[in-house]
């Protein structure tokens, strides 16, 4: 939970990085400690060795301390000393929830530039962190982390990184750490506070009642801006009257006396509040990963967006939230629930709305994610598109201008998305809204970013689909996230867990009675088994799937299949099968009338002709397929055609003819690129 800063606001200031936005108060003794801890001598300096990793600064404290904008300031300070940057990572989210090491792990290789293949464990992730950092002199700062387990393996292996962590006690488990604890400001930097907040006028006309005001709070510097911030929006009311009105705020007796202060001034504001907007608050508790927008507090309250991006500038300007720091561009202001607050939010909602009326504003949210996420889409999509006829109905507020605003609204919210996918799906009694969500996501994501891009993100939301498939028996959707995950383990190069997975879904798809879904299962488990050498299999498996398409008349699929088990059984050195399911792939090619499948197929006749010793064949073969290429009137596989003819004419010691037909490939493709360019587009065709 990443806690409030202490700054001149009177806002719950600092962003979830930990940076403060205005002057810092106090704390001189706790960031001349930290960084004279620095340099502190450790077991290994004084047994002569060099430490092998780096050294971890934590500042503890409770929720609303001012860890977080103490690091922020120390590590401001420091950052001129780490050329290659400072990296920040946020443990635990705003609900109090332990985030993943996979996903912190992938955030921070994400700043590095460094790819993270979809799919990869804890263990692996972190080893690409630490591997990352190795040449690196970071500085990485790790907020509000909830135990040693999670700190341990982002810990940089190079002692010229330094790592500054913020925790609530100790991380028992990491050696060589001396927390620096912090509390409440010392009395005179709060007052100083509260005047930046207030103005000072109205601190030095009673300064009694402002020591008194700054003892109420605590000296918590989360209290302060929210006591702070109520004042400078009431210019009537005096210090004095809010210090007793604060004090006589009841406490819960089993509330520690350390969080009381903040409990009183959160509802000292929170009470002052009316009630629509009021209600806003508490449901703000919902926002995925704390992270709110005016659509989102829109759909969670049921109001306008510009009545919404109202009462979230007024928030702001009351502590209760903050606005998030970077560039925004076309996609409006981004807030974040402070962590320290939002446990006192969702117990407000879980005491004061009923859960019919949660399940809804959750609904609603969800709803309107996924309408945005149509359209972010949709503006892709050609004029005139289904898709955009579609998205010219929609309510302006949910449309964007164009489509790079699109990308920056999907970029900005990416965090909030993936967590509401993982919010729908987890609730378990918004199945459907899921379903629909994740799979809205899915297409925008691939729309805007592409397949490979996009991977590690699809990987986590395809898992998030198979997860509601299991639970709800629906086999057709569990089959397709099942090949979609084991597309992106076989891409990757997990061949095996590709295998377990298509074979899971070939079950799956049997038990729902989808010849596609085990028809591509059939396929890509052959596929497998020929990305594995097993060429045996991969032929069973081939023809298995081959059997299906030729049942069900799907001659196109079936030419295709064809093929794949001529390319097995010329790897098996079967140049017998290999010609006959050739030539049937030719044929079935060409009664579809796919001419330049046809020709493809032609060309791979030819290629086995002459692995198995017959070039003339080879030849006459190959000069077929080059005129088939002709009339299919495919320039770039015309091209590649008569490169390859070329090179037969050479092995078969005609150099004179191969020049013409090289000749003749440049010819057609003067504007069209490289002779290598050609070359390769023929490999991959």
């Amino acid at each position: 939970m990443t806690d409030q800063a202490v700054d001149t606001s009177g806002t719950a200031a600092g962003s979830a990085a930990g940076r403060t936005t205005g002057e810092f108060f106090g704390r001189a003794r706790e960031l001349k400690e930290l960084r004279a801890d620095i340099e502190r001598a450790g077991l290994d300096t004084l047994a002569g060795r060099k430490a092998p990793r780096a050294r971890v600064l934590l500042i503890a404290g409770r929720p609303g301390s001012g860890r977080t904008a103490l690091a922020g300031e120390l590590t401001a300070g420091l950052a001129g000393d780490y050329p290659d940057g400072v990296l920040r990572a946020r443990l635990t989210d705003p609900g109090g929830e332990r985030v993943p090491t996979e996903r912190t792990a992938r955030a921070l290789l994400d700043d590095l530039q460094v790819a993270a293949p979809p799919g990869a464990g804890d263990d692996e992730l972190s080893e690409l962190v630490r591997e990352a950092l190795t040449a690196r002199r970071v500085l990485l700062v790790l907020d509000d982390a909830a135990d040693a387990e999670q700190v341990d393996p982002l810990l940089p292996d190079n002692p010229d990184c330094l790592v500054v962590a913020t925790a609530r006690g100790p991380l028992t488990g990491i050696p060589g750490v001396r927390p620096c604890t912090i509390g409440g400001l010392d009395t005179g930097s709060a007052v100083e506070f509260l005047a930046r907040s207030t103005g000072a006028v109205r601190i030095t006309v009673d300064p009694t009642a402002a020591h008194t005001l700054a003892e109420e709070c605590g000296g918590q510097p989360a209290a302060l801006a929210l006591i702070g911030g109520w004042l400078a929006a009431s210019p009537k009311a005096s210090v004095s009257d809010v210090t007793k009105r604060l004090h006589d705020i009841p406490v819960d007796p089993a509330q520690p006396t350390g969080a009381r202060p903040l409990a009183r001034a959160f509802r000292f504001v929170y009470e002052s509040l009316p009630q629509p907007t009021a209600r806003m608050l508490r449901l703000l508790a919902l926002a995925p990963a704390g992270l709110v927008d005016a659509h989102t507090a829109s759909a969670l309250a049921g109001c306008s967006v510009s009545g919404a991006q109202t009462a979230l500038d007024d928030f702001v300007a009351l502590g209760l939230l903050r606005r998030r720091t970077g560039r925004q561009g076309e996609t409006g202001p981004q807030y974040e629930v402070p962590g320290c607050l939002a446990p006192m939010m969702k117990a407000l909602m879980e005491d004061l709305d009923r859960p019919a009326e949660v399940q809804l504003a959750r609904a609603r949210m969800l709803e309107r994610t996924v309408r945005r996420l149509q359209s972010c889409r949709a503006v892709t999509e050609p004029d005139g598109s289904p898709a955009r006829k579609k998205l010219s109905g929609l309510p302006r507020a949910l449309r964007f201008p164009g489509v790079a605003a699109a990308a920056e609204w999907l970029r900005v919210r990416q965090p909030a998305l993936l967590a509401s996918a993982r919010v729908a799906v987890e609730d378990g009694e918004l199945d459907t809204l899921a379903r629909r969500l994740v799979a809205a996501l899915v297409r925008a994501l691939l729309a805007h970013r592409g397949p490979e891009a996009a991977a590690p993100e699809l990987y986590g939301l395809h898992r998030l689909v198979l997860d509601v498939a299991e639970r709800c028996g629906l086999h057709r959707e569990q089959a397709a996230a099942l090949l979609n995950l084991a597309d992106l383990d076989a891409r990757t190069g997990r061949t095996q867990e590709a295998l377990t997975r298509y074979r899971a879904a070939l079950d799956a798809g049997r038990a729902a009675g989808d010849p596609y879904a085990t028809g591509r299962a059939m396929e890509s488990v052959g596929g497998t088994y020929q990305e594995l050498g097993d060429w045996s299999r991969a032929s069973d498996w081939y023809g298995r799937a081959l059997e299906q398409r030729l049942a069900r008349g799907e001659r196109a699929d079936a030419a295709r299949l064809y093929g794949r088990l001529g390319t097995v059984h010329t790897y098996a050195g079967r140049y017998g099968e290999a010609l006959r399911n050739w030539r049937a792939s030719a044929a079935g090619h060409r009664r579809v009338g796919d001419l330049p499948g046809h020709a493809r197929a032609l060309s791979e006749v030819a290629r086995v002709q002459e692995y198995a010793g017959r070039p003339e064949e080879s030849l006459r073969t190959c000069r077929e397929a080059v005129e088939w290429a002709r009339r299919a009137d495919d320039v770039r596989l015309h091209a590649a055609l008569e490169l390859r003819l070329a090179d037969t004419l050479d092995r078969l010691g005609d150099p004179a003819a191969a020049r013409l037909h090289r000749t003749a490939a440049e010819r057609l493709l003067e504007e069209e690129g490289s002779t290598y360019e050609i070359r390769s587009a023929s490999l991959r065709d």
